[in-house]
């Protein structure tokens, strides 16, 4: 696993870390091995193996729990007191007076881990649509989406499909989405979500998790979305447009 290129050592090890959550042998809940077991394992540091573990928690893929280790996290579908829902981000933004545009589009195929798999309803290992969308005004990207949806034939993979509103395309497809549950927190960007804001690791930014279903169609829809805080502010309100 551990190799000889330019990317530093302990975020090789995190990408192994990453794949042993998604793969369920770090399962949900469970406590993962002590920093000492995990330098025998991958001969290094103390420090660096810290570091691989610190990059986890900036995923919210682990936590730390005083006096007992550091355990996987677990994921429900239960909603709390801190779900809202919120005004959508087009729409917001049109109505601020900024032309919305969408700079950067990848789409992937994949395999649902357990994390996805409890949010989509899905089994694990089912395959899912990966859709990643960097969108700004003008030359300045400040949102940074990550969409995951179960794979059919009716979706679309062309890059051109995706420029606008997302939930658009699903209306034209017959997907009503009913309910619309959110989370939002401050955190720390992972690498990717930095490296695509071109901000600093160490800037933190709003990420908002949105958990959306159309129960007739039986689609879920499970997005996280990240924003530069010097350059989105967060409004309450409700709308079926993103």
């Amino acid at each position: 696993m551990i190799n000889s290129n330019s990317e530093p050592l302990y975020l090789q090890i995190a990408a192994d870390f990453r794949k042993k959550v998604q793969l369920n042998i770090w399962a949900q809940g469970t406590k993962i091995p002590t920093e000492i077991e995990l330098c025998d394992e991958y001969h290094v540091s103390r420090i660096t193996i810290r570091k691989a573990i610190d990059e986890l928690i900036k995923d919210n893929l682990i936590i730390r729990k005083k006096a007992l280790g550091t355990f996987i996290k677990e994921y429900t579908h239960t909603v709390d007191d801190h779900f809202t829902v919120v005004k959508s981000f087009t729409k917001e933004m049109k109505e601020v007076g900024i032309d919305i545009k969408t700079m950067k589009i990848t789409i992937l195929e994949g395999f649902a881990d357990q994390r996805i798999s409890n949010f989509l309803k899905i089994p694990i290992g089912e395959k899912i649509i990966i859709l990643k969308r960097l969108r700004g005004e003008k030359n300045k990207a400040f949102a940074y989406f990550i969409t995951y949806i179960q794979y059919d034939e009716k979706f679309s993979l062309k890059q051109s499909t995706y420029k606008g509103s997302f939930y658009e395309y699903l209306l034209s497809l017959g997907i009503y989405l009913t309910s619309d549950q959110e989370i939002v927190e401050a955190i720390l960007p992972n690498k990717e979500v930095a490296t695509m804001l071109r901000i600093s690791q160490n800037k933190p930014v709003l990420k908002r998790v949105r958990m959306c279903s159309d129960p007739k169609t039986n689609f879920h829809e499970y997005t996280e979305c990240y924003y530069t805080g010097s350059e989105y502010k967060y409004r309450l309100d409700f709308s079926s447009d993103v």
